[in-house]
């Protein structure tokens, strides 16, 4: 059998021959839909934070004893791998709402983390429709399953009526029945509370991971966790010990440039809300840190559709650096290129964006921009992934 995403297109030679050799090729979903209808599934939904929220569940499962298989849309640091197999009945998967595929699911548990515009072309750019297929997705567990939802997104808590399925909520809300109160960050490091329902000891959870929105993430797990039996011995260890996952705030350390050095931190966001959520934890974690960007857009549907919101957004850093759009197979779309962006964030007047032609150019440009104790952050969803390696490379050959 041949697996394929909706990523993979009809000129694929493996999927080419697999045609002439009369090999079945099944969807992603589908075959995952297959595996979970074995198991215990837990299904991760959510515009945002679904990657991040899988792997603290694994994870916070995996020391508490239950050894769940796992599928991931990043690679899981402390197992080297998008997925595993584990011996128990229970499945941690994430479920796609880009092409719909989540609906294939039908798990046990099902988590929302967050609801936002993103891939409209699935939804005909209806955001109701969008809103509607979630709570399709949710009634896809049986009666007695239960949705984890994060009461922070005023989507997600419009909805909630809508859903005919037992719902534990989290966030930071005062309504929430998991809630986190009395966040600190000291740098990569989060500390915060948690009150739970039926339990009046609070929970004082160290997350080895920065931002907000990472502790929602982590509220998630626990909830998760908890409802599974897992005891707050083993959350709390698994949240202070998590690894991390790639290119998810992966933290590369100092990079030397003249006159001292910067911290080179990469992450996948690719949405003005991921984007806006980095920021923060950043700001946050080194508030007297420069910050200097360099972002790739992801495809010109969404730079189209976002337009205005990744102008707002993409002022906020001391310093950006824009590369073309990464176009994941569209084709160029008029005005919604990283020119555009660049002109249109000048036009603001509280940046001056700096247009990279070619990764090839960075670290001249770099050699211009940087300065010691700066964070540098590389951006987005495309092959800039592979510029933080390069630009270690090239200090280690200059040495």
């Amino acid at each position: 059998v041949v697996v394929v995403s909706t990523a993979v297109d009809e000129a694929n030679p493996e999927v080419i021959a697999a045609k002439e050799h009369r090999i079945p090729i099944v969807p992603r979903a589908a075959m995952l839909a297959e595996i979970m209808r074995f198991r215990y599934g837990i299904a991760v939904a959510g515009t945002h934070g679904k990657t991040t929220t899988t792997s603290l569940v694994a994870s916070v499962m995996a020391e508490g004893g239950l050894d769940p298989t796992f599928v991931i849309g990043g690679k899981l640091n402390s197992a080297g791998s998008h997925a595993q197999l584990g011996e128990s009945r229970y499945l941690v998967a994430e479920a796609d709402e880009s092409d719909a595929s989540f609906l294939f699911l039908q798990p046990m548990m099902a988590v929302i983390t967050n609801i936002d515009a993103d891939h409209m072309n699935t939804y005909q750019g209806d955001f109701n429709k969008l809103k509607n297929t979630f709570v399709e997705f949710v009634h896809h567990l049986p009666f007695y399953g239960l949705v984890v939802a994060c009461l922070d997104d005023p989507v997600i808590s419009e909805m909630l009526n809508d859903i005919s399925r037992p719902i534990i909520t989290y966030g930071f809300q005062e309504k929430a029945d998991y809630r986190a109160s009395n966040l600190v960050q000291n740098q990569r490091v989060s500390t915060f509370t948690v009150s739970r329902p039926g339990v009046n000891q609070w929970l004082n959870v160290t997350l080895n991971m920065p931002g907000r929105h990472n502790v929602l993430n982590a509220l998630a797990a626990i909830v998760v966790a908890r409802e599974l039996g897992v005891n707050d011995l083993s959350i709390l260890k698994a949240l202070a010990d998590f690894e991390g996952i790639v290119r998810r705030f992966q933290m590369y350390g100092e990079l030397q440039i003249d006159g001292g050095s910067v911290l080179l931190i990469d992450d996948y966001g690719h949405h003005p809300k991921e984007i806006e959520s980095m920021f923060e934890a950043i700001r946050a974690a080194w508030p007297e840190r420069r910050l200097v960007v360099i972002f790739q857009p992801h495809r010109y549907s969404r730079t189209r559709d976002l337009f205005e919101d990744f102008v707002r957004v993409l002022c906020e850093p001391d310093v950006l650096l824009l590369s073309e759009v990464y176009p994941a197979g569209e084709a160029e779309i008029t005005g919604a290129d990283s020119r555009a962006l660049t002109r249109a964030i000048r036009m603001r007047g509280d940046r001056e964006p700096i247009f990279v032609e070619s990764f090839d150019s960075l670290p001249d440009i770099l050699t211009n921009v940087l300065k010691d104790k700066d964070i540098l952050l590389t951006l987005g969803a495309g092959d800039i992934g592979l510029v933080p390696s390069r630009l270690l490379e090239n200090v280690a050959q200059a040495s």
